[in-house]
């Protein structure tokens, strides 16, 4: 009984997801070839099939010499068939109720503008019953050179699901990145507990080279006030600056890959071999290695607008940036954590909830500088949707997002492709915690990783919380309003019960300690808590 119930609310999440959009889909063949095409549409015209195998064919009649305003121009048979026009001139309403008198079936309008959704008045909507679209003109050209004159066209719209595969993608990306960066952030202490002045198994270096400790208050304020700072200066320099944080996006990225590539070979035990040049001692792998992440970075940096696939290429460049940012910076103890979590959940809301009532556009200054231009003038505004009907020179973006296209979405992407993003800071920001509970469990001695265990469930769970909150509110969400509790309060809870608090919230100062300190907890402390009591 119970599970025929969880089947049901399933299937009604399901199909209260299943949205309608414009966006439709010019399906044109000739018996041996076929194409599909971008077209916009309006439901309260007639509606479309919502699938090709229920859409009805028609042959389509080239009638882009005539606007089809008036009925005094001699037209050829057009009865049981599509007809193609030119946009302009007259009303949609005027267009599509004489080709309905002609006996069409269904009206396509070529244009040369912007595509945007076709509307009338009211009282004109129920006088046609013929579909009715907008199709770019050089589309329609294109099908000319590939099919002829020869085309047969059906039109179908198929609803878009909310629950798209790519939210299950990104959270397997968010959820995966921050697990190994705890992990490797651990294994860094761990190293450094040994007195390990070979921390080859980890990094190929030693573990402490590179790395910054975040260990006063005032360092964690300093450090969130020059990101609002930044943020600002984006905000009001964004087409000089966009430029100089690409650069630097590259010189990063590229330093990350390497550093995670060197781990991955140096843990499978992929031996080196090294010479020196003069007094510089390089390896014939770090060379190799060197070369192929200077080479993709660049390959990023290129075709960084190309959205149909370099995607890819920024999404690896962001897990390896992310991977070498948690292990990079250590929070000292869970009091630093508190702060810097808490003010970076300040600063999100009010940067994304808040300034929208200060902006002229009404846009918030934290979507305006992580999409760039394109965020001032939304595609769909409502029910109403533009379409550039020629293709537009890419604006510059940030890349700060994690970014995967919308799979289901295939009318739209045909359109242009649509994507689900996530900020990398809603993976480091969370991720400098869990890597704190990673080394909190090297500290003392937990074999089962009850710190980092808990906090990846409670990012999991907020990142969950978060896509849930986004699909029925159809806003998209702040992350760390969700992530920030969800981890905070589960890994103080966890340090609560097992009576750990003190120890979790002082944690370590490295001003103070060196590498060769002993762990908090006496060796051989597995993960019983301290005087007795259970866990």
């Amino acid at each position: 009984m119970e599970r025929a119930v969880t089947v049901v609310i399933l299937s009604l999440v399901f199909l209260a997801s299943q949205i309608n959009c414009q966006e439709a889909i010019l399906h044109i063949s000739n018996g041996n070839t076929e194409r599909e095409y971008c077209i916009v549409h309006n439901h309260s015209w007639t509606p479309l099939s919502q699938s090709l195998d229920a859409a009805l064919q028609y042959p389509l009649v080239n009638m882009t010499s005539t606007m089809l305003c008036n009925n005094s121009t001699v037209f050829p048979d057009v009865k049981g068939k599509a007809l193609v026009v030119m946009r302009g001139d007259c009303d949609f309403s005027q267009k599509a109720l004489l080709a309905q008198s002609l006996g069409a079936t269904a009206l396509l309008l070529a244009s040369n503008k912007t595509l945007i959704t076709p509307s009338a008045n009211d009282s004109e909507y129920a006088k046609v019953h013929i579909p009715l679209a907008l199709m770019r003109y050089r589309d329609f050209l294109e099908a000319q050179k590939v099919f002829g004159e020869n085309m047969e066209v059906k039109l179908y719209a198929p609803p878009q699901s909310k629950l798209d595969p790519s939210i299950a993608v990104m959270l397997l990306i968010a959820i995966v990145t921050v697990a190994l960066g705890g992990l490797w952030s651990g294994a860094c202490e761990r190293d450094r507990l040994n007195g390990g002045a070979d921390a080859g198994e980890v990094g190929g270096n030693k573990a402490d080279r590179g790395e910054i400790f975040l260990y006063s208050p005032l360092k964690v304020v300093f450090f969130v006030a020059m990101m609002c700072g930044m943020l600002v200066l984006m905000y009001f320099f964004y087409n000089v600056l966009v430029y100089v944080i690409i650069a630097i996006f590259c010189l990063a990225s590229a330093s990350a890959l390497f550093s995670c590539f060197d781990a991955v070979m140096e843990k499978i035990g992929c031996g080196t071999v090294s010479f020196s040049v003069r007094s510089w001692k390089l390896s014939v792998r770090s060379i190799i290695l060197a070369s192929v992440c200077i080479t993709i970075a660049v390959i990023w940096g290129v075709y960084r607008n190309e959205d149909r696939w370099i995607w890819i290429l920024q999404d690896l460049l962001g897990i390896a940036f992310c991977l070498n940012f948690m292990k990079t910076i250590s929070l000292s103890n869970f009091k630093i954590c508190v702060i810097l979590l808490t003010l970076l959940l300040v600063y999100d809301v009010f940067f994304v909830f808040i300034t929208p009532f200060f902006t002229k556009n009404g846009v918030s200054i934290m979507v305006q500088v992580a999409l760039g231009p394109d965020a001032s003038g939304e595609k769909t505004q409502g029910n109403m949707v533009e379409v550039p009907a020629e293709p537009q020179i890419p604006s510059e973006k940030l890349p700060v997002v994690m970014r995967v296209p919308r799979f289901s979405a295939w009318a739209q992407n045909l359109c242009g492709i649509q994507f689900s993003i996530l900020g990398y800071g809603d993976i480091i920001v969370p991720g400098l915690l869990v890597a704190y509970c990673s080394r909190f469990d090297v500290w003392i001695n937990s074999r089962k990783k009850i710190y980092f265990v808990s906090c990846c469930i409670a990012y999991l769970l907020g990142m969950i919380m978060t896509f849930a909150v986004m699909l029925l509110s159809g806003m998209g969400q702040p992350a760390l309003l969700y992530l920030v509790p969800f981890t905070l309060i589960t890994s103080a809870v966890v340090a609560g019960c097992r009576g750990e608090m003190r120890q979790f919230w002082a944690g370590t100062t490295y001003e103070v300690l060196d590498s060769s300190r002993e762990p908090l907890l006496p060796e051989g402390r597995t993960d019983c808590s301290i005087d007795r009591e259970t866990c």
